[in-house]
């Protein structure tokens, strides 16, 4: 199974290689087919020209600019629409994901099902140096989107998930320009009928630069993607949901490594 990790990156130029060069060192090690699609998003510091830097040595890495809108749901849109692997990773540029837990994301893909989803909380999942006032909102949202879909998954908000390509196109259209993107894909992969297993992930706080998630343009546009698809979900009568739905909506462990948060 070859994975396509798409990774939006602004003014991420101390970080992006780093990053890079664990998560090749990591996928290698485990024999696993790979490209790594970076999107710059209009940087102008030296990230895009850091990433032709490591293209040249290695062909899997290719860097994609982002020539529309900016924000990092059209970013993350401009990546999907140049992957080529059978499954679809979104990870962040500043290293603050584990190389090790995708490794797990595509072997528990690999047993069957359609998209895998991380948890930092609970489970065996853990943070380190989340500020506490973005922790507080977070466990906040994540509580309302589980409360009102119904749902025992708890980092729904989170963006580093994987999927099988045909998920990919099963939730077209996207919508979400920014970061309500990481709430948009795995809210309608579950509402129409994707399965999927959830597993404990590590999240550590970038070591450098600055994070470009600002909570208070956000929340309304969270608020507005979670309602949108909870109409989806009372109001479409199915018409969205996946074509062959036997079996989907499995949410749960594959194998004993695998927690159901």
């Amino acid at each position: 199974m070859k994975i396509s990790v798409i990774m939006p990156a602004r003014d991420e130029v101390w970080s992006i290689g780093v990053t890079i060069t664990l998560l090749t060192e990591a996928l290698r090690e485990a024999r696993i087919p790979y490209e790594i699609v970076v999107v710059d998003d209009g940087s102008a510091d030296g990230t895009a020209a850091a990433v032709e830097g490591m293209a040249s040595d290695d062909p899997a890495i290719r860097l994609v600019r982002n020539t529309g809108r900016k924000g990092f749901g059209m970013a993350v849109r401009a990546g999907l629409e140049q992957a080529t692997g059978d499954a679809v990773a979104i990870m962040m540029a500043d290293n603050s994901d584990s190389p090790s837990d995708l490794v797990r994301y595509v072997r528990t893909l690999e047993q069957g099902y359609d998209c895998v989803f991380g948890t930092r909380f609970g489970g065996g999942g853990r943070v380190s140096g989340y500020p506490r006032h973005k922790l507080i909102l977070n466990r906040l949202a994540n509580w309302f989107i589980r409360v009102l879909f119904r749902l025992r998954y708890n980092d729904v908000t989170n963006a580093f998930k994987c999927y099988r390509r045909e998920v990919i196109e099963g939730l077209q259209p996207l919508i979400s320009p920014h970061f309500n993107l990481t709430v948009e894909m795995p809210l309608k992969a579950i509402v129409r009928g994707y399965s999927y297993a959830v597993v404990p992930i590590t999240w550590t706080n970038r070591k450098s630069g600055i994070s470009k998630l600002k909570i208070k343009e956000m929340g309304s546009r969270y608020l507005f993607i979670v309602m949108y698809l909870w109409l989806e979900k009372h109001l479409s009568r199915g018409d969205y949901r996946r074509a062959n739905p036997a079996g989907a909506a499995r949410e749960g462990p594959a194998k004993p490594d695998v927690s159901r948060a």
